[in-house]
């Protein structure tokens, strides 16, 4: 077999969680801790990663469990950050592609094949990676695989189907312009992260989409489309050497040289502490169903465990907010994203400033031990052995984030924003309330260690 030896992992926070739970035994037996040892007997019950390399840099990685079903896909370290001012947008126009046929397959074949599988076929596209998946029966691994392989490595990009494709992305551009949620965390990384190619957006900008041709995609493909940069992982009901088999007759194939054998390394980003102003009045201030710490349409009101939402439901500040934290390879963006009428932007800010600096100062234990069970649901529910993104991210392909800390806030606005306040203003805030940007940064270093966390911050 031409592929290297098979190693064992298992993600760090985890190992770190079960060896915690293992020495304090006592503590897993309290039951007041019952809820912590339920998390331990759940990261205990996780099928273990198998990872292996072929010799052309291609990793395979997988998780067995019983599951009748299984998710296979390919990760590649492909975005827009990789891309430049000319071709941005290559990778996200080269995606839309990969489904309207191949080489050996044309597009009514290759749908006809997932359809007689009772298959489901996806991708997306992101700022760090390209992925390539498929939902199917266990038993049809090897034909997902090879439908895989052929997609990533005979994409026909023939020049009919990139114009009917330059049309679809080019309506999606406007659809997505109407999104106000989508158009403030552009604006967001645009200016966090100016000057840098993080500040691209996925799509790239229309006038780079009218323009792409074959030649400029068929470019991105040659040098971004290498086995050392692409995960094939797989989760469900897959045997390891199985698909390390399927790898090595698919995949083995694939280019694994660069030019100088030096595989592209993305440019480093920097944060910079700015704001973005878009007023449109005639924008309508329309809430979406956002999923996050609070909607004017939940139960609870001044009852629910977060401050600040109890606070918004009784002063009425808003209509939704959410935090969000955006990671990337070495920096990130944490912050939160609120929708709120003009008059109450000013007080939204306000109090939302206000929980942050209470974080830094005052947050008081059934908080912390609030926000860790949270983070642990969250983590459990992605533990269904199923899904192939946990395998992808273990194995490098998804992002992890290292101690930043942005001296400065970036704000976004947009819509009847006449009353959102300055970004001097904003940036004033802890020397207001009496701390200096030293002290606050020792204070955000305390919280740090206290949370575990590593994180950007960004105030959007």
């Amino acid at each position: 077999m031409a592929a290297s030896a098979v190693c064992r992992v298992a993600g760090t926070g985890s190992r770190v969680l079960l060896r915690t739970c293992r020495s304090q035994p006592a503590l897993l037996r309290s039951p007041a801790l019952r809820g912590t040892a339920t998390y331990a007997q759940a990261l205990q019950s996780v099928p273990e990663t198998q990872v292996s390399q072929l010799d052309n840099g291609l990793r395979v990685a997988s998780e067995q469990s019983s599951q009748p079903t299984c998710t296979v896909g390919v990760w590649i370290d492909a975005g827009s950050r990789y891309e430049n001012e000319k071709n941005n947008g290559a990778g996200y126009f080269v995606e839309h592609l990969a489904f309207k046929g191949t080489k050996n397959r044309p597009g009514s074949a290759l749908e006809k094949e997932v359809e007689s599988m009772g298959a489901h076929l996806n991708a997306y596209s992101t700022r760090e990676h390209t992925a390539y998946y498929i939902k199917a029966l266990s038993k049809d691994l090897p034909k997902a695989v090879e439908l895989l392989a052929d997609i990533v490595q005979n994409c026909s990009l023939e020049d009919s189907q990139i114009e009917k494709e330059r049309d679809v992305i080019l309506q999606e551009l406007q659809e997505n312009d109407s999104s106000m949620r989508d158009v403030v965390f552009d604006y967001l990384h645009a200016t966090a992260f100016q000057g840098t190619p993080l500040a691209q957006s996925v799509e790239g900008p229309s006038e780079n989409v009218r323009k792409l041709s074959r030649a400029d995609l068929t470019e991105y493909v040659s040098q971004h489309y290498k086995a050392p940069r692409m995960v094939l992982a797989a989760a469900g009901g897959v045997e390891h050497r199985q698909l390390l088999d399927l790898a090595q007759k698919h995949f083995s194939s694939l280019s694994g040289t660069y030019v100088e054998d030096a595989v592209p390394a993305f440019t480093p980003c920097r944060f910079t502490g700015s704001e973005i102003r878009h007023r449109d009045d005639a924008l309508p201030l329309v809430a979406n169903a956002i999923i996050g710490h609070y909607d004017s349409t939940y139960g609870g009101g001044t009852h629910m465990s977060s401050t600040l939402a109890s606070v918004a439901a009784t002063r009425k500040l808003c209509q939704s907010f959410q935090t969000f934290n955006i990671c990337y390879a070495e920096t990130g963006l944490l912050g939160a994203h609120f929708v709120c009428d003009n008059m109450s932007i000013d007080d939204m800010m306000f109090f939302l400033q206000g929980q942050w600096m209470r974080l830094c100062t005052s947050a008081t234990e059934s908080e912390v031990v609030r926000g860790k069970n949270i983070l642990r649901n969250a983590l459990v529910s992605h533990l269904d052995g199923e899904s192939c993104s946990p395998v992808a991210r273990d194995e490098g392909v998804l992002a992890v984030t290292v101690p930043v800390w942005p001296p400065l806030p970036t704000k976004i606005g947009k819509g009847s924003i006449q009353e959102f306040p300055s970004w001097l203003r904003v940036r004033s805030l802890p020397l207001l309330s009496g701390l200096t940007i030293r002290r606050c940064r020792e204070l955000w270093c305390r919280l740090q260690t206290r949370l575990g966390s590593r994180v950007a911050v960004a105030l959007a």
